[in-house]
């Protein structure tokens, strides 16, 4: 019979998150416009911890996010050269991805909106 030995933190994989709000307008298409207020969440990754027992450091993932939001706050996406929610989230995803500090790595950008509504990309 074989003895399950207790993974070694190195083994797990852990993740650490943060969020921002972000309004935005963009053109729908059909060719009206609509403005949604999101929670953009940034998801890093890492198997086992660092000397700190964390994935990345918070005030820098909050930091990269930030910069990457502010000229967007409150704009029309299309004055940013994005058609909508899906470009932006796929835009922050390629900025964002060479921000994480190795052996960590981005593993998500998600928007939600108001209502709950979710959409997710894992580069």
């Amino acid at each position: 019979m074989e003895e399950s030995r207790p993974a070694s933190q190195a083994d797990l994989r852990f993740e650490a998150a943060v969020e921002r709000p972000l309004s935005v307008v963009f053109r729908t298409p059909s060719g009206g416009w609509e403005g949604h207020d999101y929670r953009v969440e940034v998801i890093a990754e890492r198997n086992g911890l660092d000397a700190f027992d964390v994935v990345v450091d918070f005030r820098d993932l909050e930091a990269a996010l930030d910069a990457l939001l502010a000229p967007l706050r409150g704009r029309m996406l299309a004055e940013a050269g994005l058609e909508g929610p899906l470009d932006l989230v796929r835009d922050l995803a390629r900025e964002l991805a060479p921000r994480v500090p190795p052996p960590a790595r981005l593993a998500e950008v998600a928007l939600t909106d108001g209502q709950g509504r979710r959409l997710a990309f894992r580069p």
